[in-house]
């Protein structure tokens, strides 16, 4: 049998009611990259009037495919959707990876990548990324044997932030193989590959409504797949996948791009100041992200203390406890007085 460590997710608020220094709901969540001012109010205000809860949605996706023909300019035929692209990723390693496959994963990134691998008994080769976070192409390439059935690679990447020139993409593409790019923070960085998909039949791209259009607690992602393999995932996915209100969410959030990437720009000013304040700290090595979100290596090597001492304040921020990130946390970029709190904080643990 084999032992999974399962994935570690963030904390729900509620549950440190009584255990830190403040009331629940002055707690600043700073630890999952969400989108801090929510989602449009107008999928509040359609959620409230929605007449069919009692009916199943539809597992063809036939509506839903056409609202992202629209946002992302692909077709139909190449969109599939999913309760959060984390089903997704789960999915296409199903698809590809019997038991003794392997999976190319440039680390540290996204953890579930390396939990769905083990999930479908796959084994996963991780190669290493350098100093600043960047991926070695020329690494992965050599990694690749007979038995390797996915290459995997975010943009930007998570935890890092960092972003993978194109150029570097399509030369892991030209393998042949089938590489999956996840997009999870598109809106945050400007760059996609989505456009290439119809020139490589093994290019897959994901991305979510979590980040950008504050709807991760309604879990709805999507992927941008060659017609192929849009087919077999569609026969594959769980059938109701995509629920109604997701359904909904997804409708109101397009109707309203203006307002949301409004507030994409507003994190992104904000990220750039949260790194300004940070890299003031002498305790603190911040790296530049092109994400909503700043990894920070922890240079008196207390970063699992740094993180409890924030937790204790009502301020959750995610640390990391891998060989690459031993004494890294990463902090989600919040609004401008969220960060000012923060560093206040950081100011005073430091002293």
């Amino acid at each position: 049998m084999i032992t999974f460590s399962g994935y570690a997710a963030s904390t729900f608020p509620r549950t440190l009611a009584g255990k830190v220094e403040v009331p629940v709901e002055s707690i600043i969540k700073l630890d999952a990259n969400e989108n801090p001012y929510g989602c449009s109010p107008r999928v509040s205000q359609a959620l409230a009037s929605y007449p069919d809860i009692n009916i199943y949605p539809d597992a063809g996706q036939t509506e839903l495919r056409k609202l992202l023909q629209g946002y992302t300019g692909i077709g139909t035929e190449n969109i599939v959707a999913s309760g959060g692209s984390d089903q997704l990723i789960d999915l296409i390693l199903r698809l590809f990876v019997a038991p003794g496959d392997e999976v190319i994963n440039c680390i540290p990134t996204f953890a579930m990548f390396g939990f769905s691998t083990g999930m479908c008994n796959g084994k996963l080769v991780e190669v290493p990324r350098d100093e600043n976070f960047a991926v070695n192409v020329t690494a992965v390439k050599a990694a690749i044997t007979k038995k390797t059935k996915v290459i995997i690679l975010a943009n930007p990447n998570n935890p890092t932030g960092t972003v993978i020139p194109q150029p570097d993409i399509l030369e892991i593409a030209d393998t042949g193989l089938p590489v999956l790019v996840d997009e999870a923070y598109y809106e945050f960085s400007g760059e996609t590959v989505v456009p290439l998909v119809s020139q490589y039949k093994n290019l897959m791209v994901l991305r979510t409504f979590s980040k950008w259009a504050g709807l991760a607690g309604l879990r709805i992602g999507y992927g941008i797949f060659p017609l192929e393999i849009a087919n077999y995932l569609l026969k594959i996915k769980p059938p109701y996948n995509v629920n109604a209100a997701a359904l909904v969410a997804v409708q109101e959030s397009l109707k309203d791009i203006d307002f949301l990437m409004s507030r994409v720009k507003a994190i992104v000013a904000e990220r750039e100041r949260l790194f300004t304040e940070l890299a003031r700290l002498e305790f603190l090595k911040p790296f530049p992200s092109r994400a909503n979100f700043i990894l920070c290596s922890v240079l008196n090597g207390r970063a699992s203390q740094l993180q409890q001492k924030l937790r204790n304040k009502g301020i959750l921020v995610r640390y990391f406890d891998t060989p690459r990130l031993r004494d890294f946390i990463r902090i989600s970029v919040g609004k401008p007085e969220h960060t000012d709190v923060l560093i206040k904080a950081l100011q005073k643990i430091e002293r």
